[in-house]
């Protein structure tokens, strides 16, 4: 299970931080003709997705032991 600091730290990053990196690199490699560009934010989204796993399953256990 997660401290409170690490799963604050964890959700500020799903929440705010992966979605905007992941706009951000779509339009800069997009507008430079990338060509990775669709794989790194594909990762990118990836990484967010599993992020955001892991904290879900964190909260369901800090609340189930509530």
């Amino acid at each position: 299970m997660l401290s409170n600091k690490a799963y604050d730290t964890l959700k500020w990053i799903v929440v705010y931080l992966v979605p905007s990196l992941a706009t951000f690199v779509g339009a800069i490699g997009a507008s430079l003709n990338w060509d990775q560009t669709t794989v790194v934010v594909t990762i990118i989204t990836a990484t967010g997705a599993f992020l955001g796993g892991l904290i879900g399953y964190s909260n369901k256990q800090y609340n189930k032991e509530q």
